[in-house]
């Protein structure tokens, strides 16, 4: 293990240590944004979910520019006025007090997101050998789910959700993470690795093959349904938790059960690679998407502490299954020559990120926090839209014979 550490470039380094430290921080924000902008601000349920669907919404149209750009013109300098920009907006939710400026910070923040984490997962891949590259994108996927551990574990020591110097804290890891890769990069020449495109690919070339490869479109369709149920984990499910009649301490309920998620994620973590080597990706994340559906489910249906440990459990695996195969996915159905392009074209499945949200708003204002059985059971039976669509891309796949490494 020490040697499979050691081979990793520098670079890589850098980029998934800073994500163990920006998700610390994004998990002491973002999740408990809903309950911020309900208690403090006085905003609405649905507003609410209007304004965290933004984010997500504006990185559809920034997540095949961003990966296209870095294509075209490297993926050092879209990196780097990415997390600076990142760093400013977190600054700004901690001083805003208009619901326009809500909407624009939340747009702004998933510009930045939607350049940003392309661009380093195509640069994680351009540094890997093939053989390394489930190891090193798992190592990424393990660092945001520590990160999702100790967020929580700071906001229940500080003991509020609502106290805005989280929000400035965000922010300066962010510069910091910047400045570091500012230093990493002019050490470490990427022209030198040959990751500096030899030729600059134009955006509509790029645009073209990516409408043309239908893998990749119903791929795309596909995960917009499941990212639909796995993004009520950071805005239903907090509001749920707050508000719901039969629960007592809800944000303590919330924090408790994002600290059990990213656990158990670190757990299961390395068995569900394990269990990768010997099925295709497409298949793990088929199967993660029912079971995001049927955890979902069950936190909507269940009362139990123990039962509700166990829906979070299910959901947890599912999102396993799903997330720690998709970079590998997208990997094997990228043309070399526009990773960027490909991996910033899925990030077009945060589509359900922008309508998870509002949907689930939607939701829990005409239900009411009591019915939760209807809301959660709607919710999970839209995630569940995933499977066939999903089954249909491995059709597509065997029936161009594209690759026999990554179908069912």
């Amino acid at each position: 293990m020490l040697a499979r550490l050691n081979s990793i470039h520098p670079i890589n380094k850098i980029l998934i240590l800073g994500t163990l430290f920006t998700r610390t921080a994004v998990f002491m924000t973002i999740p408990y944004l809903s309950i911020y902008l309900y208690k403090v601000k006085g905003i609405s349920l649905e507003m609410i979910g209007y304004i965290l669907g933004t984010s997500p919404l504006v990185s559809i149209i920034g997540g095949i520019i961003g990966g296209g750009l870095s294509d075209r013109y490297g993926r050092e300098k879209i990196i780097i006025v990415s997390i600076f920009i990142w760093s400013i907006v977190f600054i700004g939710i901690g001083q805003a007090d208009h619901l326009i400026l809500f909407f624009c910070l939340s747009g702004l923040n998933g510009l930045c997101q939607s350049f940003f984490e392309p661009t380093a997962r195509a640069l994680l891949s351009d540094l890997t050998k093939q053989k390394e590259k489930l190891f090193v994108f798992n190592l990424r996927y393990t660092a945001i789910n520590v990160g999702a551990a100790l967020g929580p574990l700071i906001i229940l020591l500080l003991g509020s959700s609502n106290n805005t110097i989280t929000f400035y804290v965000t922010s300066s890891i962010y510069i910091i993470y910047g400045i570091v890769l500012v230093i990493v990069f002019h050490k470490n020449k990427l022209q030198e690795v040959g990751v500096i495109p030899k030729e600059r690919i134009q955006l509509k070339e790029a645009v073209h093959t990516v409408k043309s490869d239908k893998v990749l479109l119903f791929s795309i369709v596909g995960f917009i349904f499941g990212v639909i149920g796995f993004s009520q984990f950071g805005s239903t499910l907090p509001q749920f938790f707050e508000n719901a009649p039969h629960i007592t301490n809800g944000v303590k309920v919330y924090s408790l059960l994002i600290i059990l998620n990213a656990v158990t994620v670190l757990i299961i973590q390395y068995p569900v690679t394990r269990i990768g080597k010997w099925i295709s990706p497409l298949f793990s994340i088929m199967i993660g998407t029912l079971a995001i559906s049927v955890g979902l489910f069950g936190m909507g249906l269940f009362k139990s502490p123990l039962l509700l440990v166990l829906s979070m459990i299910i959901f947890t695996i599912g999102e396993v299954m799903m997330f720690t195969m998709t970079d590998l996915f997208v990997d094997q159905i990228a043309k070399p020559s526009l990773k960027g392009t490909y991996f910033g074209a899925m990030a077009l499945s945060v589509l359900g990120g922008a309508i998870g949200p509002a949907i689930g708003g939607v939701l829990l204002g005409h239900y009411g926090f009591a019915a939760s059985e209807i809301v959660f059971g709607i919710l999970a039976a839209i995630n569940a839209m995933a499977f066939p669509i999903l089954i249909y891309v491995n059709y597509l796949i065997k029936k161009t014979k594209r690759n026999a490494d990554y179908t069912l």
